[in-house]
Order: C-alpha cells, then structure tokens, then sequence
C-alpha cells in the first residue's frame, strides 16, 4: 500500500475568503460537499476533486491564535501540494491579489513557490520537472 494525504482540516476565520484562495489555486477543485455541523454552530465545505480535497470549517473562536509559521513555535508551518504548472498557478494567485511568500530556492528537478492566503497560512506548490524518485527527492543540490 502506498500512503497518501486524503484530506486536510482547517479552521478558518473566513470560510468564504479560505474556499476561494483553495478553488484559485486548484482550478479543478470543486466543492464536493458543505453543510453545518451536527451542533449547528459552524459550516463546513469539502472542497476538491475525485482523489483528495481540503475540509473547512468556521473558527468558533476567530481571534483565539495570531501564530505565525516559521516563527519557531509550535504548529503546521505549511501544506505542500504537488502541481502542473507553477507558473500558471502563481500567476492566478497573483491576479486574485494574494501574497507570495516565496523563499529563494533554485534547483533543477523541482520549482517551488509559496503563498500565504488570507489568514496568514504558508502553503507550498511544488512543480517536479522529472519522474525520476531519486531526482526529484534530490537534496544534495540546489533548494533544500
């Protein structure tokens, strides 16, 4: 069996603005489900495709946490996606106004850009220009 990531939860303060930086940068998710809870105090949507997607549901307590990733504390620093076409997808999320947040990375087998949505988080896009395991999982040149 080969392991791989389903789904992803996240907490957001704005359900809304978190569904529209996921359906930008994946024009081929789709909101596959949203509802409210069985408490009936906070929606929740599944958006993605037939093979994995990303749960959202409403923060209860929005202000509750200012954390910041990569500030040596505690908690996720990012989710790294693997994508098709990372000039298309920064140049999308460009356009719909949000942030890069790209550390300078170079290497031969893999283009890396990040962006933070619009609560903060990092997330990494990761473009393979090979299919090789051993090239693409290369840490002796380049970006690490």
């Amino acid at each position: 069996m080969t392991t791989r990531l389903e789904h992803a939860n996240i907490a957001a303060r704005d359900l809304d603005a978190m569904v529209q930086f996921i359906g930008t940068a994946f024009p081929d998710f789709k909101v596959r489900g949203q509802g409210v809870n069985f408490q009936g105090n906070r929606r929740w949507v599944h958006i993605g495709n037939d093979g994995c997607y990303i749960a959202v549901v409403e923060a209860l307590n929005p202000e509750a946490s200012n954390r910041i990733p990569y500030c040596d504390e505690p908690g996720m620093n990012h989710l790294g996606f693997e994508i098709e076409d990372a000039a298309a997808l920064r140049g999308r999320l460009l356009t719909a106004g949000y942030r890069e947040s790209t550390i300078l990375n170079s290497h031969p087998h893999r283009t890396r850009v990040y962006f933070r949505d619009g609560e903060g988080n990092d997330w990494e896009f990761v473009e393979y220009h090979a299919d090789e395991p051993a090239l693409r999982n290369d840490y002796e040149i380049g970006d690490l």
